[in-house]
């Protein structure tokens, strides 16, 4: 696993001992910052975004924001073992420092009574396969009102996936690779 892109391109990311985390592979988080930098549906540009990186593992998608010059990037993630390679990963950047690790659980985190402060130009969300409360995190999302006018969720599946999202976002795009499933949604 390696950064693509940006100022810290070519660098390798730590991949966690166990098999509980599932980093993204290359080949999708290439084809998805492509597909945000060329698209015509989609108007971000990752330089200067402020970006919420939900169950961030090791932190692939949130890191790659960071080396492609993103304002700031907050990564939430529970599992001690993927917050170990996180904090790693991220240490391997050197005087990079615009961006938080909030360890805590997705669904706890948008109950507590904490307000969020932020508005995201991209939230990133990679649960589990097997985490099915897909439409409870975006109807968070949407509740607190903390994505940007202009700004999209990526989200990240498995490519069985039968869960139906909400119809309370819109899916700007969806595409396969290999057995990822990816939504680009606002």
């Amino acid at each position: 696993m390696r950064i693509i892109s940006g100022i810290f391109k070519g660098k390798k990311l730590l991949l966690p001992n166990d098999k509980n985390t599932r980093p993204l592979k290359d080949l999708v988080k290439e084809s998805i910052f492509n597909l945000i930098q060329h698209s015509h549906k989609i108007n971000i540009n990752i330089k200067n975004s402020i970006i919420l990186d939900l169950f961030s593992g090791t932190g692939s998608f949130g890191i790659e924001c960071l080396s492609r010059e993103a304002k700031k990037v907050i990564f939430l993630e529970k599992y001690s073992e993927a917050l170990k390679v996180l904090e790693k990963n991220l240490k391997l950047l050197k005087n990079v420092h615009n961006y938080e690790i909030i360890k805590n659980d997705c669904f706890s985190f948008f109950n507590s009574k904490e307000n969020i402060i932020s508005k995201f130009d991209i939230i990133f969300i990679d649960p589990p396969y097997k985490e099915l409360k897909i439409n409870k995190i975006i109807e968070e999302i949407i509740e607190k009102k903390i994505l940007n006018k202009n700004g999209i969720l990526i989200i990240h599946r498995h490519k069985k996936d039968t869960v139906n999202l909400t119809e309370k976002i819109n899916v700007i795009e969806q595409r396969y690779y290999g057995i990822s499933k990816i939504y680009f949604c606002n």
